[in-house]
């Protein structure tokens, strides 16, 4: 007899968790409530860009300076503001259907990191259509982003100013990073309605051998007293 078929084309897939949307959405939500917060508070205290001196945090090391990033993450691809923001939204598309069509959500791990990276994507995105600028401001900063943490090890090497959301940014990509080194840690979970990889149908298939334990038919009959 044929074994049946392990994986029916009619079976619906497993609903995900109901959590993932939870957690996604408060993920990317907060992330870039605190990253716009914190931009508008902060230009607000410390001014623009060159209006007053670094405040510093760790003498030296640590400190905040307002400035504006005409590039992507630290700086990169200064003048490219408008090309940054169109594919900014088509990532933020792309990790939609990810998640939830391809349900990559079934993963936390991944749920946690691309939520992050959503949260990234929307803080720079509002500020790569302008919607900070004021009229005064110079042309250019209409596709920058605020940026206002400054680290440095010394004056001659430092690193480019940055802000919330391109921490989130790298946070999420070092855990999609992390993820694809370390697939069976971080993974996929085993879903309930899912067989495990390499085993069968909860039904087993049929067998042509007989029981072990069945009694054997007689050909012959019970002798007669």
């Amino acid at each position: 007899m044929d074994e049946p078929d392990r994986n029916p084309s009619n079976t619906p897939p497993p609903r995900l968790p109901k959590n993932r949307v939870v957690v996604f959405l408060g993920l990317a939500i907060v992330g870039a409530i605190a990253d716009l917060w914190s931009k508008q508070a902060i230009f607000a205290w410390r001014g623009l860009p060159g209006q007053k001196d670094i405040w510093w945090l760790i003498d030296g090391y640590f400190g905040i300076e307002t400035a504006i990033n005409l590039g992507a993450v630290f700086g990169i691809g200064q003048g490219q503001g408008v090309i940054f923001a169109t594919l900014s939204v088509f990532a933020g598309i792309g990790i939609l259907v990810w998640l939830f069509w391809f349900r990559a959500a079934y993963s936390m791990w991944l749920t946690v990191a691309l939520g992050l990276i959503s949260g990234g994507i929307i803080g720079n995105l509002y500020d790569r259509l302008g919607l900070w600028w004021q009229p005064g401001y110079p042309e250019a900063w209409k596709s920058g982003v605020r940026d206002w943490v400054l680290w440095q090890a010394s004056d001659q090497w430092k690193w480019p100013n940055f802000n919330i959301a391109d921490s989130l940014l790298v946070v999420g990509a070092c855990m999609l990073m992390y993820q694809s080194f370390f697939p069976g840690v971080t993974g996929y979970p085993e879903v309930a309605g899912l067989p495990a990889e390499g085993t069968g149908s909860a039904t087993p298939p049929a067998s042509n051998e007989s029981e072990p334990n069945a009694p054997k038919p007689s050909n012959s009959e019970e002798p007669t007293q």
